[in-house]
């Protein structure tokens, strides 16, 4: 299906300067996706975007767990968490979509991880896996069955956006180079990207170039 289709949609996911180089939680090469994303936005029928949301001192934050460092994992009540710098603080201008980004084809934003007590990567769902954010009903009541995404970061909310939509039924393709990846370490010589295109793959997610679409 064709990315201008009425029944498809560009998803940005997480296109803010906090994600970006100076950014409180950088993907390396994170601000070089926009020129591709603007690409997208000009050539879809139409899009959403999403947005981290964060309070100040929010359970994601190491700064939140004494003793803790950034990347550090610990158990939270729906799982196992990773502990991030503090980033996406609400209301702060890094925490805006991308001022670069042209937000005039973006229909709605889905903003996300604002509840103190729930990490938030997926555009679908919360981190506990049972509270929504209200997406799929929004493209259901527009008759959307594909997505299109793009975005920050492709092994983290990317991938996982991807296998909720997947997991609700509908088809869905990653622009690869309107993503970037953070690639931590994931064991046996893995990265989180590693995994992350495996599990995506094995799902039946589809990869494309922006000049393919």
């Amino acid at each position: 299906m064709k990315m201008d289709s009425p029944a498809s949609i560009l998803g940005l996911i997480d296109i803010q300067p906090t994600f970006m180089p100076n950014g409180e939680l950088p993907v390396a090469g994170g601000d070089t996706i926009v020129p591709a994303v603007n690409r997208l936005l000009a050539r879809c029928g139409h899009a959403f975007a999403t947005q981290d949301w964060h309070p100040p001192g929010h359970s994601s934050f190491a700064t939140t767990h004494p003793g803790k460092q950034a990347y550090d994992t610990i158990q939270m009540p729906y799982g196992t968490g990773v502990l991030w710098p503090d980033h996406a603080i609400a209301g702060t201008p890094n925490a805006a979509i991308h001022p670069a980004i042209d937000q005039r084809r973006i229909e709605v934003i889905v903003r996300k991880g604002f509840r103190p007590e729930l990490d938030s990567y997926s555009a679908f769902f919360e981190n506990d896996r049972t509270t929504p954010t209200g997406l799929e009903g929004w493209l259901r009541q527009r008759d959307i069955s594909h997505l299109f995404l793009c975005g920050l970061a492709t092994d983290f909310c990317v991938a996982w956006s991807a296998l909720d939509a997947v997991g609700a039924g509908f088809a869905v393709t990653i622009v690869q180079d309107a993503c970037k990846g953070i690639g931590l370490p994931d064991g046996d010589g893995q990265t989180t990207l590693d995994t992350a295109r495996r599990r995506l793959t094995e799902a039946g997610v589809a990869f494309v170039n922006s000049d393919d679409v």
